[in-house]
């Protein structure tokens, strides 16, 4: 057997739940210990963790992406009323994704995997979409409250020489809810900057889209920080790349996005791109299909599978049964940090490897092996439904040969 690739520098591990944690094992075990001596600063984000630690272990893996500068994030259960019964927790606490996204900042870019055979619901998407989210405040990192009748929901900004301005929300007459969002220039001039690099990257256009006819502050800053940076600094390299940057609002854009043929950069606040990124997910095929990164402006890189913890698959699991779980996105996560390890390291066989992996992995759906999901959309006229198990394997058989 040939000898495992070295590793120089550990990559931040962040373990998850549910059925994409026992996906997090079996990739791990099967395609990645065999081929690489797997370094790895380990941190469990499961909901039993980080219940135990008081949520603690998700801000000490932050901090570690920080010191380490690459991490690979398995999904999370963000606990709602239910959860919080299931798993007997004190509190329901915060999404995992939002705390780190808090301290990394940064920009999350999502593009599809595409593999052929697997054709979008939209058939004008001839070429990617890729979503570029703002990955800093706004509602993940809100504060709100559940007023009574009677109450009065009030705006209050103090400055450093303790003057306030203040301002009426809303005077309830009976019960409702109140939220109070942020965001920080600092934070927002990132988010431009990454996104017009990242066009220059790939050389391919930019789209953004607010609401500011509406939220004539909040969603303005973002509007003219945009266009500030972009005609001071990325105007002409954009002019000489051939590429072209475009503003409208998120409806028309949503409607501009439905009638193209892709093959764009669609840059989003962080709840837009939240939903949008899971519906242009969707219409190409799969949410198992897709890349997902987080790029900080302080050096970390943090890949992530893109989509949920597959509650009904794991539940499945439990009780013995076979699932046909698509185990795509938890690999190119897994083969994104790898990659980005390998360059930062200078280890042009960790690179390799991420590369002949992520190739493996299509060439084996092309084959006319794949899940379900990919099954039910799979144009190809020779294909097999495969349970989980049995794709990794056949990847396995693919990766060795």
């Amino acid at each position: 057997m040939p000898e495992r690739i070295r590793m120089k520098t550990p990559i931040v591990e962040m373990d998850g739940d549910e059925m994409t944690r026992v996906l997090w094992r079996w990739v791990k075990e099967r395609l990645l210990l065999p081929h690489i001596d797997l370094k790895t600063e380990y941190y469990d984000l499961g909901l039993a963790k980080r219940e135990e630690t008081g949520d603690r272990v998700t801000t000490a893996a932050a901090e570690a992406a920080l010191r380490l500068g690459v991490a690979v994030k398995c999904a999370t259960i963000t606990p709602n009323a239910e959860r919080v019964k299931e798993y007997g927790l004190s509190e329901m606490w915060k999404s995992p994704n939002g705390t780190i996204r808090a301290i990394l900042d940064g920009t999350v870019f999502r593009a599809p995997i595409l593999a052929r055979g697997i054709v979008p619901y939209i058939p004008t998407w001839t070429k990617p979409i890729t979503i570029a989210r703002h990955a800093y405040g706004d509602v993940y990192r809100n504060v709100e409250f559940s007023v009574g009748a009677g109450c009065r929901a009030e705006l209050v900004v103090t400055d450093g020489g303790g003057s306030a301005a203040r301002a009426t929300i809303h005077a309830f007459d009976g019960g409702g809810v109140v939220q109070g969002l942020y965001n920080t220039d600092e934070s927002i001039a990132s988010f431009a900057r990454a996104c017009f690099s990242y066009a220059l990257d790939t050389k391919q256009d930019l789209w953004f889209a607010t609401k500011d006819t509406i939220s004539k502050t909040y969603d303005r800053r973002f509007k003219d920080t945009f266009e500030t940076i972009f005609e001071a600094e990325y105007e002409k390299a954009f002019a000489d790349a051939g590429i072209s940057y475009f503003y409208t609002l998120i409806d028309d854009m949503v409607a501009r996005v439905l009638r193209s043929e892709g093959g764009c950069i669609w840059a989003c606040k962080n709840y837009d791109g939240d939903v949008m990124s899971d519906m242009t997910a969707a219409a190409y095929g799969s949410l198992a299909m897709m890349r997902s990164v987080l790029v900080s402006p302080k050096g970390a890189f943090e890949y992530e599978a893109a989509h949920g913890t597959v509650q009904r698959h794991y539940y499945k699991y439990q009780k013995g049964e076979k699932t046909s779980t698509n185990p795509i996105a938890t690999i190119f996560a897994w083969s994104g940090a790898i990659r980005k390890r390998g360059e930062s390291d200078g280890l042009p066989a960790l690179v390799d490897f991420a590369d002949r992996l992520e190739r493996v992995c299509l060439e084996t759906i092309e084959a006319g092996v794949m899940t379900g999901d990919l099954f039910a959309l799979s144009r190809l006229t020779n294909k097999t439904e495969a349970d989980t198990e049995t794709f990794l394997r056949a990847v396995a058989e693919r990766l060795a040969g």
